[in-house]
Formats: structure tokens, sequence, C-alpha cells
């Protein structure tokens, strides 16, 4: 059922949640705005509309088929060895979810990556739409990266369902600007990254914007030291973006697509670092 209906249930999981942090973002803000809205959602909601059509057009087999075919063909790691369904089911997840996370760092590490990723950071507000904004050329790598992966772990193809949707309700959760009481805060980063922790991710300090890679499981960032609990100035005080980029004038749908080749670059991982 889960596969038979697997553009269904995303499509409703994906308007449900936005739908909702949408109108939370509306009754209980974390931070005030400091752009237009209206003109960044244009610009967010573009970008999404643009990657939908070139996942489908270039793509013909997504992260699903992948681990359906590996599945018949008998790769990857959980297909090769008899595993109990109730033990490969979650470690697939987990595992894949790691893999972002070294991907993420991968594209703040790497100099000619953190271009293609600097059009996430450089959105001047965070809220919900912020959580689909990626460069084109970032998302047919990353769905690259995914395709492989699904293949090399042998994922089955409902884990990868629940994986996707996962990550991608998690991404707009955690992007969202809500105002969530500190002690259910600090509970919930327990299980999962909140919207405060990675705020701190997206801030303009080099220092802060390599900490907090995580999308879905926190545990990764206090495993691997990339763990940050607060921000320098406060989460008010906290300025989101890139120090390059401030001119919203610059921030439009059509100089987002250009930006990975123009401009400085300034502030990718491991090289301006503050902390590492």
């Amino acid at each position: 059922m889960l596969i038979e209906n697997e553009s269904t249930i995303r499509l409703f999981c994906f308007l449900s949640v936005f739908l909702l942090m949408a109108s939370l973002e509306i009754f209980a803000p974390r931070r005030p705005l400091s752009t237009s809205k209206s003109k960044r959602w244009f610009c967010n909601i573009g970008i999404v509309v643009i990657n939908t059509f070139l996942l489908r057009s270039l793509f013909s087999v997504a992260a699903v088929g992948s681990a359906l075919i590996a599945q018949e063909e008998k790769w990857g790691m959980f297909n090769h060895w008899d595993w109990p369904t109730w033990l490969a089911f979650p470690l697939a997840i987990i595992t894949l979810d790691f893999i972002i996370y070294l991907q993420h760092i991968m594209f703040h590490a790497v100099p000619i990556l953190w271009r293609l990723h600097m059009v996430h950071h450089a959105d001047l507000d965070l809220d919900v739409s912020s959580g689909s904004r990626f460069h084109p050329i970032e998302i047919m790598l990353s769905m690259g990266i995914k395709l492989a992966s699904v293949v090399l772990i042998g994922a089955s193809p409902e884990a990868v369902v629940v994986f996707e949707i996962l990550l991608n309700v998690m991404a707009m959760f955690n992007h969202s600007n809500v105002q969530i009481p500190k002690k259910i805060d600090t509970l919930l980063r327990y299980f999962m990254v909140t919207p405060d922790m990675h705020l701190i991710h997206h801030s303009v300090l080099p220092e802060e914007t390599n900490r907090n890679f995580g999308f879905n499981l926190p545990w990764w960032d206090r495993v691997m030291g990339t763990y940050r609990a607060e921000p320098k100035e406060g989460y008010l005080g906290l300025t989101i973006g890139l120090d390059q980029f401030r001119d919203p004038r610059r921030l439009t749908l059509p100089k987002i697509l250009l930006l990975p080749f123009t401009g400085r670059t300034g502030g990718y991982a491991f090289t301006q670092d503050k902390d590492t």
C-alpha cells in the first residue's frame, strides 16, 4: 500500500506540514522577518518548481525505483544477507540519515560544492519555504548520492519512502520560524533537529554556519563534534544569511540561479571556522 500510493502520501504529508508550519509562523513566530516574505516565497517556491521538473525529466528511476531494482537483484548490505525486517527497516533509515549528514558537511567543506550550497544559506530570513531552497545542480548531485546510497546499503523500498517523507517533513519543520518553549525544545533535541537548533546553522558567522548539520536526527552532530547549543548573539540577535549577499535585489530568482557562478565564496567549512 505504501509503495502503490507513494506519490499521494508524499503530497499529503508535504501539504499538511507546509500549511501547519506556515500557519504557526503567523501566530507564533520565533523572529521578526527582515525582508519581504512574498518576494522570498516567490523565489523559494520557484526553485522548488524548477527542481521538481528537472528531477522528473532527468531521473527515470527515483530512489524508490532504485530500491526496487536493488531488492530484485539482491544488491546492497540489507539485500545480500537475511536481516529481520524489524531491524533492517530502522537501520536503513538511520544509515541514510547519516549519509545525508556527511553529504551536508561535504557541501560546506568543498569550495566548488559550497558555491552551490550558498543558494540555501543566502536566504535572509528562515521559514518553512527555506527547507526546499536548493540550487538545481545541488539537487541533481544530491539525487545521485541518494540513488547510490540506496543501492549500496540495499534499503527496502518501504524504508526509502519513509525516509524521504521524514526528510521532507523535517526540513520544513526545522527551517520554520516557529516559537517553541525552551523546555520542550531541549527535550526534542534528544530525538530530532528543532528549529532553534537548525537556526544556528544559518547564522552569518562561519563558526556557527559550520555547526548543526543534521536534518532529521540530532545525534550525528553530538557524536561527530559539530553540535552547538546556543548562538553567540542569542536567537533574536543572530543574523541569518551570508555576509557577501545582504542585498535583497541580488537574491531574486534569476540571480539566485546564477549566484554560484558569481561573487565571493567565503565562509565554507574548516577554513574560516574559528572553532575548529
